[in-house]
């Protein structure tokens, strides 16, 4: 959403009428019911699946359940209107208890890399089959068919990452590129923006960059935070670069996977500012192999000596101006997104050194507090002359 308006404040001041309001109103909330009622239906549908092929725990029982799901769908399609949704729910469900069921029975029945095969075929197959069927289906079934075919394409990525993952590194790298572009590729087929930006995850972790759990902590890592921020800013600018020459509907695309990459690109600056970074330590430097821990740190003790380094300290101003100059950046050229993310990410940035750097230095709050004042009267005034720029133009 670009824009932010209050409605009943510009009907008090004639600029809109209250009709318009209302309309303006009216849209909004079918925006908002809508993506609640998607995410109560996909989150469902996703949820019963997976339980009954967990619960069932029988080949032959989840494939009989799931065809009679499926066919219960279809039946229910056929019908009025009005039941459309659990026809569609039902429908789903069967396809999910027989997609993922059969795949968890082709790694139960055959060798790991020959049932990788056997998914990365026919879920690419199912995937274009289905993706031309939403192609050419009238608007009641798109939803179905569209479904099933991104089960079908996380089938075929499945797979794939099976065969890449025996095949050790330089594959994996090769299947994250080609996940990102499938992923963004098919948000933009089906118009969902929430698909459009997991295309993300397979991108940032070309350079191993993600998250991982353990008992009640989500940790993001990135071992290569200055060569991920250098990636990430890449994507961004291709995607602001294209994004005027698009249509509304791949510009919103566009938009978000920029968003997401501004993100990323943030969180590898949290943690250079934490740790700091020795630029491609995890691609050019040591490799551990069969050394022993003493002698592989030693290796690395060597190596990090002569290699480029950028310090925390450096990390932290530069990820503070950066921060600055795109928040202003935000704010001049309405993209509420990047604002949004700036200010978050200017809070977290202040939370974290105020305990990390400054907890014992009040004169860096006499500083950075002084100078935050003339910054605010320059966009003041910047602000100000875009504002008459455009009135002239």
């Amino acid at each position: 959403m670009t824009h932010v308006i209050q409605t009943e404040t510009l009907v008090g001041e004639g600029v809109l009428t209250q009709a318009q309001a209302d309309i303006i109103k009216s849209r909004s909330r079918d925006l908002m019911t809508g993506l609640i009622i998607n995410a109560l239906l996909c989150g469902g549908i996703i949820a019963a699946a997976m339980g009954f092929v967990a619960w069932l725990a029988d080949p032959f029982v989840v494939a009989i359940s799931g065809a009679a799901f499926l066919g219960l769908g279809v039946f229910i399609l056929r019908g009025r209107d009005m039941l459309h949704m659990f026809g569609q729910a039902s429908a789903l469900i069967g396809a999910g208890m027989l997609g993922v069921g059969g795949a968890i029975e082709a790694f139960n029945q055959l060798p790991d890399e020959d049932a990788g095969l056997l998914l990365t075929g026919a879920g690419g197959l199912a995937t274009l089959v289905f993706g031309y069927l939403f192609f050419k289906t009238r608007q009641s079934g798109r939803f179905v068919m569209g479904a099933i075919m991104l089960l079908a394409a996380g089938i075929h990525l499945f797979g794939f990452g099976t065969i890449t993952s025996l095949a050790k590194d330089p594959s994996m790298i090769f299947l994250n590129i080609y996940a990102a572009i499938l992923v963004f590729g098919l948000g933009m087929f089906v118009n969902v923006r929430f698909l459009t930006a997991l295309a993300i995850i397979p991108f940032a972790q070309i350079l191993e960059t993600g998250t991982t759990y353990w008992h009640a902590a989500y940790v993001f890592y990135s071992p290569e935070p200055t060569l991920t921020i250098l990636q990430m800013t890449a994507l961004m600018l291709v995607c602001l670069i294209l994004a005027p020459h698009l249509n509304e509907r791949y510009r919103r695309h566009t938009g978000q996977i920029a968003i997401m990459a501004f993100i990323v690109a943030n969180l590898s600056f949290l943690v250079g500012s934490l740790f700091g970074d020795h630029v491609g330590q995890t691609l050019w430097g040591p490799i551990r192999n069969d050394m022993n821990w003493s002698d592989w740190h030693d290796a690395i003790d060597v190596w990090q000596a002569n290699a480029f380094e950028i310090t925390e300290h450096v990390y932290s101003i530069i990820w503070a101006i950066g921060l600055i100059g795109i928040a202003i950046f935000a704010a001049l050229t309405t993209r509420r997104g990047f604002f949004n993310a700036a200010l978050t990410f200017g809070a977290i940035h202040a939370y974290t050194q105020m305990f990390e750097s400054f907890y014992n230095q009040p004169l860096a709050y006499v500083i950075g507090g002084l100078a935050a004042i003339p910054l605010a009267w320059s966009i003041w005034r910047l602000n100000g002359w875009f504002s008459s720029r455009a009135q002239q133009g």
